[in-house]
This record gives C-alpha cells, structure tokens and sequence, in this order.
C-alpha cells in the first residue's frame, strides 16, 4: 500500500471525475488524504471520506493563508477561485467541523509570502494576519489533540521564529508539507519533531534549493510521500492534471537518490503516513 498524504480531490477540477478516480486508486492500494484550504473544501473532503467510510481515503480541515481576504493583495483568479476567499475565520464552526471521526488533521494551514502587497505597511500587516490565522487554528488542532499539516512558501524563517515564539502551541505533530527550503530550515523542522513531504516539485530546478541534498538529509522515517494533486504534476504524465494514481513517480524518485528499493520506501512511508495521523490500522483495502 501507499498513501498519497496531500491530495485536493475535493477541488473543483475533480468535479466530475474524483470517485471515478478513488475507485481507481483503492484497486492500485493508493490511501488518500484530501486536504481543505477553507471551509467549503474543507466540508467537501469530509463528505468524500465519508462516503468511502470503511477504505483509506480521509479528510483534513483548514484555511490555507492565502485563502484568506485581507483585502490588501489581488490574487490571480485562475489559481484560486474567488468562492474559496474567506473574509473571517469562523473559529467555532471549524473546529466544529474538525471534529468529525475522518478528520485526521488540521490543515493546510500556515505562512504564504509569494503574493504580497508592494508597501512595508501593508506587508507587515499583511504577516500578521497571516499569522493571527495560523494562531487561531493551532488552537483548535491542540483543543482536539489532531496533528498539524503546514504549508509554508517563501516564509520558512518567519514559520520557525514563530513556532519558537509560541512554544505552548508548537504541535507535537506535524508536517512541513511539500517542504521548499534550505538545508538548515529542513534540519530545524526535523529537530521540532516534524515529518517533511515530499511531492512533484521535487522534479523542478528552482533556484537555491538542492531537493536531491534535502531527500538524503531527511530520515525514511520522517518522510511523507504526496502528489498535491491537482498541482505538481511528474514530468513522466503527459496529463496536464495531477491526480493519486501518479504518487508513485515520488516514490521511485526518493528511491533512487536514497538508494533504497521502492518497496521499502512506500512500506516505510505508509507507515509514517499511519504513526503521524492516527490513521485507523484496521482498514485495509
């Protein structure tokens, strides 16, 4: 078996098309954990791992930093679609919705400095309520004892000082999901305790960054496999859209520069994907 760990199924390009797809992924053993960027996919994923209530496909909730409307940056709106922009956190109704029994996570939540206002006032405010979200539902993730899956973009240094700044909420569990950062970043999350994933970016060039140093630097038993389908499609797919079936071109990537064989590698990441979010070792497929 192997666990996609950050899957959006529940995105509005698998409309048509996702229990097609899980039917697919169950027969090739493929887990599945959907992953809510805001209340409506959030809601969503919960709704598909309900349906397959009795296989590996689970749900996470959370409002992902730039599905939030701070109202001072303009985001493209083929990237995210203006229904998923949230003007306030509905703290009780997510946690409310947190608390359903598939919901393995609180997540993606985290810092996203890519898209940011021109002006050193409102990049400073623009951070802060960036972090005053991820404070609000580090909350809840501690209040339901759930793990925590961290998506951070050109902020690593503020996502640790911040960590570091409010140890009481640090999770005990978590992951750097779809981890882009420099050596001594991945070290200090590892020292926090985190697990780090690992999806289709690694098969980019991206200025800085050395994923090949970053894969043999991170322990087996630390790293999560994921595709973050619809994104980050393997350049081995001519499709366009990224979806489960193609995690394993991740595997066999992380294979190859640990020189490790690929079984070894889907065993031991499905068994972290289990240890890291609770997952229900009974269901099989």
């Amino acid at each position: 078996m192997i666990f996609d760990t950050h899957s959006h199924l529940n995105f509005p390009a698998f409309k048509n098309d996702w229990e097609e797809i899980i039917q697919k992924c169950l027969k090739e053993q493929i887990g599945i954990i959907n992953i809510g960027s805001n209340f409506q996919t959030s809601k969503r994923a919960i709704e598909i791992a309900e349906k397959f209530f009795d296989f590996p496909i689970y749900a996470t909730v959370g409002l992902h930093p730039l599905n939030l409307d701070t109202g001072l940056v303009k985001m493209k709106t083929d990237t995210f679609e203006g229904s998923f922009f949230e003007k306030e956190f509905d703290f009780e109704n997510y946690k409310k919705l947190a608390s359903f029994k598939k919901v393995v996570a609180i997540g993606e939540i985290g810092l996203d400095f890519y898209w940011r206002p021109k002006t050193t006032t409102k990049k400073k405010l623009f951070k802060q309520k960036q972090k005053d979200l991820l404070l609000k539902q580090l909350i809840i993730a501690k209040e339901l004892n759930l793990p925590v899956i961290f998506h951070c973009r050109m902020a690593h240094r503020d996502l640790i000082n911040f960590l570091r700044e409010n140890e009481n909420l640090k999770p005990q569990k978590a992951v750097a999901h779809g981890f882009v950062g420099s050596l001594e970043e991945l070290k200090e999350y590892l020292d926090f305790g985190f697990y780090i994933g690992f999806n289709g970016i690694i098969f980019k060039k991206i200025e800085g960054i050395n994923f090949e140093k970053n894969i043999k630097n991170t322990p087996l038993e630390r790293i999560l496999i994921e595709t973050d389908c619809p994104y980050l499609t393997p350049p081995q797919e001519k499709e366009k859209r990224n979806n489960p079936l193609f995690i394993q071109y991740v595997a066999e990537k992380i294979a190859e520069i640990k020189n490790l064989s690929l079984e070894k590698i889907t065993e031991k990441t499905t068994q972290n994907a289990r240890t890291l979010f609770g997952l229900n070792t009974s269901i099989k497929i």
